[in-house]
């Protein structure tokens, strides 16, 4: 029997880019879905594609920053699909601004969005994932395990959700849930609309810093990922159970080192961006 037929995985974040990347993946691979995001029409747009494509999904239009949505949401997939194997918790957005000239205001909404909105549908989904034995997979980034200049408040909220990864991961694996951590380097975006947002914020974000702080990861000397192909890669993440993620894979070396030598990792980062 196919690995995921029969069962039902909910996508946050799955309206455009990586979300919807996910989710796609994972109807090739035979899940049904509930894709949610906070603008209902290209949640609709994107429904829309996956049902072409021959999957089975539901599109709940969820705020995540709200705990009654993210319960509404989490009632609702069990409510249609009597169960919920997998959650992916994409929801995210990067920024931009040096250490000092980025607010308590600024650190807030970060960690509000990269940090305590997974932590709420964390919290709604875990009991029917245990139930599962399923999946729990949290998007994170490289910065999640090495800061970088002039990315504002994105590097400490992501920080802090590898930490409540591997916490969720060293109490609630020994009861059979797979927790995964993603820690991917930029991603290409497929959308026209999505890169000139995202430019239009980081112009705003990086006024008087280098003009390299516009660029993706701020940047970083990587080539941007293709979002279908690492969607693939943590569909095969989740079904060998991986506890982590990170890609490209030599970005490894780079966190070991900056545990080793803060020095040389602090000098490896600047060489890389």
């Amino acid at each position: 029997m196919n690995y995921w037929q029969n069962k039902v995985a909910l996508v946050t974040g799955a309206s455009s880019g990586l979300g919807l990347a996910i989710a796609e993946a994972l109807a090739r691979s035979g899940a049904t879905l509930v894709i949610a995001a906070r603008r209902e029409q290209p949640l609709e747009a994107a429904a829309d594609r996956l049902r072409r494509q021959g999957a089975k999904v539901l599109a709940l239009p969820v705020d995540v920053t709200h705990q009654n949505e993210v319960e509404r949401m989490v009632d609702q997939t069990i409510e249609n699909f009597g169960r919920l194997d997998v959650l992916v918790n994409n929801v995210g957005r990067s920024a931009r601004g040096a250490a000092l000239d980025t607010t308590p205001d600024d650190f807030q909404a970060a960690l509000e969005l990269n940090l305590l909105a997974t932590v709420r549908c964390t919290r709604a989904a875990v009991p029917h994932l245990l139930e599962a034995r399923g999946h729990l997979v949290n998007i994170g980034s490289l910065a999640s395990k090495v800061a970088s200049r002039f990315m504002g408040a994105y590097p400490a909220s992501k920080f802090a959700l590898a930490a409540y990864t591997q916490q969720l991961r060293l109490e609630l694996g020994p009861q059979g849930l797979h927790v995964l951590l993603v820690c991917p380097g930029p991603i290409a975006r497929d959308l026209p609309g999505d890169a000139t947002e995202a430019s239009s914020r980081y112009a705003d974000q990086a006024a008087g810093l280098p003009d390299s702080a516009q660029k993706p990861g701020a940047g970083v000397k990587l080539g941007a990922l293709d979002p279908g192909k690492l969607a693939q890669q943590i569909v095969r993440a989740c079904e060998r159970r991986k506890i982590e993620l990170v890609v490209p894979g030599r970005a490894r070396l780079l966190f070991a080192i900056a545990q080793l030598s803060p020095r040389l990792g602090d000098w490896l980062v600047r060489k890389m961006t």
